[in-house]
């Protein structure tokens, strides 16, 4: 998918007028600059999203930044940028939005405005029936038939405004779910595609906080932003303002009681009956009641929020990308997007009766109950119906003006949310090459791939002590690499960095002869199977838990049974209420709420450690059969296994290893009875390998493996 905010490099005018421009303030002009702390800054350098959006967060008084989501002051300096913004990626996103339904588009903004109208159209409508009302009460002459035409034109006006008002609404509707779908989709393609070295930037991670701010406005929680599509609300309040001027500029120029009693008490309780029988005329038109949950739409909800968490969660992400599980979430998030707002919308289409029309009726009687107190007020010289207009008028001008000001004010600041999401889109993963560095992955001659680790050095992010330091091995294709050592000591900071998790600082690490860094992370995924010491536990069907090891073979119960079977999880899925389709039930921050309808006690199954471990390495073999694999990677995968267990799980890695073609394994684990099996060990120590060799080798050095070696018997 295109992204949403085309950009370029370079500052160039905009060849129309852009519909945002009153966002900025009147004073601006291009060619001023900022006195900022006595000196003249420059902004014309800022060129990208992203430099705009972090200038933006600087903070005037400190030299620390705004927090992510905090409100600009409305300076000079945010003004210009604001601009820069405006000109350089709105029309690209407005038109981006927009273009899933442009007819439609094109009618909501001329609805939009012909609805701004309508309350000064009220207004001076209802000022010409009290006018003629009062001239003919204080003429005595009562001419029945033309209070009658005026009454039944105000009643056609207003059940019209109510047909035109009921499907601007609907098409506005469509409008927006486009745009939501667009901006959600676009979000969730984004998050899920960013590998795990990218989100360690704070930074990066503060531009997309604001970024989801700005999407979450598209729903109404932009916690005091606008989103691009309330730009039309500003116009509106803005046509409705000057409508009501002109009313007030217009107007500034210099038979009994009983019956007018009756009048207003007729006109005061009418609108206290009106809806109790519209409440029984509508019933009828409800095609489904609410508080009923279609099991169909309570099922996709449940999978977009799944789908919703693999893309965002932190603890998902290593596995989303080492089993290729991108288009995957974005696919089924999409299907189960779309059946939701099937679902949604069949509950509550667009339709307008006769019942629906006399709601409006309410608000003319509103209207009457004012003409026996504008009568009281025969001696003034004003007409009464001017009185009314200029008053009303006044009322909604005032109103309109302070909720305008609110909205510029929330506009201005989601002009900088728009530039943190248009610089989300620009974000590329730090563990991709650039195009003319990429290189195409061959497995090694045979099968297998070759690792050679040179000086490799690692740093965690905030940490100021290397994880790895000066770590090199050799291992050849096809063979199997035991990494041993005392918790803490690089074992698997290493195991990811050759997953390509995770980068080094540095030293170099080449793969079949070549640089790591050289393959596109997807490609090379694609050629590995592993299982990670903190393995996702997701809160789905064993069936998905397992399948996702192998999307292209989720649907082949015979593929996913197998991968069980080698795992020896075979009995474990057999116990469950609903076997395959039993839902488990994810421990800590990994599970997911469900929305909708709660699955029952039946459905749903909680597993001990040991029984989410035979999962995970379930998972890893559904890959693992794949023979495109060249490297299995197994960070202790049986800890909470038994000893019999565990020499059986191995037992079968052993067999993947060779069959069906060589494979090169590397595996972590405690057990040194189990390390003795591999054709190498490391013995990693504070950080780095300070012995590597075979087993016998390594016993014969009297060394740091002898010592944890002879404590384990």
């Amino acid at each position: 998918m295109s992204p949403l905010c085309s950009t370029s490099s370079i500052y160039t005018p905009p060849s129309r007028l852009n519909p945002l421009l009153f966002y900025l303030p009147f004073w601006y002009s291009p060619q001023n600059c900022l006195l900022q702390h006595g000196k003249c800054e420059d902004l014309d350098g800022l060129n990208s999203a992203y430099d705009i959006w972090l200038a933006s967060r600087a903070s005037s008084d400190s030299k620390e930044l705004l927090v992510p989501g905090a409100m600009r002051p409305l300076t000079i300096r945010n003004a210009r940028l604001a601009y820069r913004l405006l000109q350089t990626y709105t029309s690209g996103l407005l038109k981006r939005l927009y273009s899933g339904h442009p007819n439609r588009t094109m009618f909501m903004i001329s609805a939009q405005l012909a609805r701004s109208l309508f309350p000064a159209f009220r207004g001076y409508s209802q000022a010409l029936i009290i006018d003629e009302i009062h001239l003919q009460f204080a003429s005595g002459s009562f001419k029945w038939l033309k209070l009658l035409r005026l009454a039944g034109s105000e009643l056609a006006r207003r059940y019209l405004e109510s047909l035109f008002d009921s499907y601007a609404v609907h098409n506005e509707n469509i409008v927006m779910d486009s745009a939501k779908f667009l901006v959600e989709y676009q979000q969730l393609q984004q998050r899920v595609h960013l590998d795990c070295p990218t989100l360690t930037d704070p930074s990066t991670r503060d531009l997309l906080h604001e970024s989801d701010l700005f999407a979450r406005s598209f729903n109404g929680n932009g916690f005091g932003s606008l989103s691009p599509l309330d730009v039309l609300q500003i116009c509106s309040l803005v046509v409705e303002i000057l409508s009501h001027m002109f009313l007030i500029l217009s107007v500034t120029r210099s038979y009994t009681h009983i019956y007018v009693l009756l009048l207003s008490l007729c006109s005061t309780f009418f609108p206290l009956i009106l809806p109790h029988s519209l409440l029984t005329l509508s019933s009828q038109h409800r095609l489904n009641d609410p508080s009923t949950p279609d099991p169909r739409e309570t099922h996709a909800d449940n999978k977009r929020e799944r789908m919703r968490s693999m893309a965002f969660s932190d603890s998902y992400r290593p596995e989303v990308h080492l089993f290729g599980l991108q288009d995957w979430i974005l696919s089924n998030w999409a299907s189960a997007w779309r059946t939701v707002h099937e679902s949604e919308a069949a509950q509550h289409p667009w339709q307008f009766s006769f019942a629906t029309g006399l709601t409006t009726l309410s608000g003319f009687f509103r209207t009457v109950q004012n003409v026996p107190f504008l009568l009281l007020l025969q001696s003034s010289s004003t007409s009464l119906g001017s009185l009314s207009l200029y008053r009303s008028s006044i009322h909604s001008v005032i109103y309109n003006t302070r909720s305008l000001a609110t909205m510029i004010k929330m506009a201005f600041q989601s002009v900088f949310l728009m530039a943190a999401w248009c610089a989300s889109t620009e974000l590329k993963p730090k563990l991709r090459p650039e195009h003319q560095d990429k290189i195409k992955y061959q497995s090694a001659l045979g099968g297998g791939i070759s690792i050679q680790a040179r000086h490799l050095s690692y740093t965690y992010p905030g940490c100021s002590e290397p994880a790895l330091k000066d770590v090199s091995f050799t291992l050849h294709a096809g063979e199997t690499l035991a990494i041993v050592g005392y918790n803490g000591s690089g074992k698997s900071t290493l195991a990811n960095i050759i997953l390509r998790i995770v980068d080094f600082d540095k030293g170099s690490l080449m793969v079949n002869g070549h640089d790591l860094r050289r393959y596109d992370p997807n490609e090379y995924h694609q050629h590995l199977s592993a299982v990670l010491q903190g393995f996702s536990k997701f809160n789905s069907t064993v069936k998905e838990n397992v399948g996702i090891g192998s999307v292209a073979n989720m649907a082949s119960k015979d593929t996913i049974e197998s991968a069980l079977e080698l795992a020896r999880a075979q009995g474990i899925v057999d116990s469950l209420p609903r076997g395959l389709q039993t839902i488990l039930e994810s421990p800590a921050f990994g599970s997911i709420s469900y929305v909708g309808r709660v699955p029952t006690a039946a459905q749903t199954h909680g597993l001990s450690m040991g029984e989410w471990q035979r999962i995970a390495i379930a998972r890893a073999f559904m890959r693992a059969a794949d023979a495109n694999v060249d490297l299995l990677v197994f960070d202790e995968p049986t800890s909470s296994l038994d000893a019999k267990a565990q020499s059986e799980i191995f037992d079968t890695i052993h067999s993947l290893s060779r069959y069906p073609r060589r494979r090169t394994v590397i595996f972590i684990t405690h057990q040194l009875s189990i390390a003795r099996r591999a054709d190498r060990i490391a013995m990693m120590e504070n950080g780095s390998i300070s012995e590597f060799g075979s087993h016998d080798q390594l016993v014969a050095l009297n060394g740091g493996y002898a010592a944890l070696f002879q404590q384990s018997l």
